[in-house]
């Protein structure tokens, strides 16, 4: 029997949540994110379930090959785009579709006999500060890239900053001034994230970009995922390991930073940061116990967390335990470790297996 560590992934729940996408934003192609490994859940597997999204959209080159290799015929755009002229040939050869952010790309494009790829986004930096061109040089880099005779698709998108908070006016002062640069050039455009999808409508444009909403996460400050109507894809579970009774005053785990208050059963998990579960995660953090919520104690190891059975006094060895996922969202989990849940989910390790299901 293996250890029952394991990452069940939700075909229908990525499928639901792609739907939502297209209910927020019926008159946009989709561009789905699938960049670091599609945020923890496996490139191939997100992308060859989400067969019906328009484009996808990954971080390098990389990412990008693996993609192809794995049949993916849609578009792929690389959003850092290239980092050397020796990645020309492929994604030319390969029909990947960069993004230029920086004058050092268009002099790699510029260069004499260079390879280039048919299609390119224009990246403009309109309140980031991240990467992109300031938005008053959008007609010159244009003029520059429309005289290379390779490159046949222009098309310019930004990346909005503080979408994930509705009440901030900056969005709307991105939106407006990415609007300003590019009203009547007749290029498709793209502006939203997840956030942007759910809570500004503004900012559809011809192309959206989902990442977090993809995956059954929030990506708005005060909204839960429950109320957005997106479902976990990721339930990250395992099982009780050890069952024990313990004594008032009985210090747990590395530096016995957890004391117990009074007599009390303990249960083992196998989970731990050799597995992606947050080393940080204080006393507290929620873990379901056959469905039930119970408490955290004690540090995170590199295999074993300890839980609070106190209000599961008849949990035994083999007992179902769920980390984040169905009954439990990782976002809950994300803000009792101080983190987000781009990274819990980001950071689930390779000797997790994920196991697919259909919901």
């Amino acid at each position: 029997m293996a250890r029952p560590t394991r990452a069940r992934l939700n075909t229908q729940a990525l499928l639901h949540n792609l739907q939502q996408v297209r209910r927020h934003a019926p008159r946009a192609r989709v561009m789905a994110v699938v960049k670091a490994n599609a945020y923890g859940h496996g490139l191939a597997w997100v992308a060859t379930t989400l067969k019906g999204a328009d484009a996808f959209a990954v971080a390098g080159i990389e990412e990008g090959l693996a993609l192809r290799a794995a049949g993916v015929k849609q578009p792929i755009v690389l959003l850092e785009g290239f980092f050397g002229a020796d990645e020309l040939s492929s994604l030319q050869s390969r029909q990947l579709s960069p993004v230029v952010h920086g004058e050092h790309q268009l002099r790699l494009l510029e260069a004499d006999s260079v390879p280039l790829p048919a299609s390119v986004w224009i990246k403009l930096d309109t309140g980031m500060h991240r990467i992109g061109f300031a938005p008053e040089m959008l007609t010159g880099v244009l003029a520059r890239l429309r005289k290379l005779s390779g490159i046949s698709e222009l098309r310019v998108q930004t990346h909005l900053a503080n979408a994930d908070d509705v009440a901030d006016p900056r969005t709307r002062q991105q939106i407006e001034s990415f609007h300003a640069k590019v009203n009547g050039l007749g290029l498709e455009i793209s502006l939203a994230n997840s956030a942007g999808v759910t809570a500004w409508p503004e900012s559809h444009a011809d192309w959206v970009r989902p990442g977090i909403m993809l995956y059954g996460a929030s990506p708005l400050i005060g909204k839960t995922a429950a109320e957005l109507n997106l479902e976990p894809v990721m339930t990250l579970d395992s099982a009780l390991i050890a069952v024990h009774p313990r004594k008032r005053g009985d210090a747990l785990g590395y530096g016995g930073s957890y004391v117990c208050p009074e007599d009390m059963p303990i249960g083992v998990v196998a989970i731990g940061y050799g597995d992606g579960y947050p080393r940080h995660a204080p006393a507290g953090t929620p873990v379901l116990v056959n469905g039930e919520r119970v408490p955290l104690v004690g540090r995170v190891s590199m295999d074993m967390i300890m839980v609070d059975l106190r209000t599961q006094p008849k949990a035994r060895v083999g007992d179902p335990v769920v980390l984040w996922g169905e009954g439990l969202p990782v976002d809950d989990v994300a803000a009792k470790a101080g983190t987000v849940s781009y990274e819990l989910l980001c950071h689930v390790t390779g000797r997790v297996p994920r196991v697919a299901v259909k919901g």
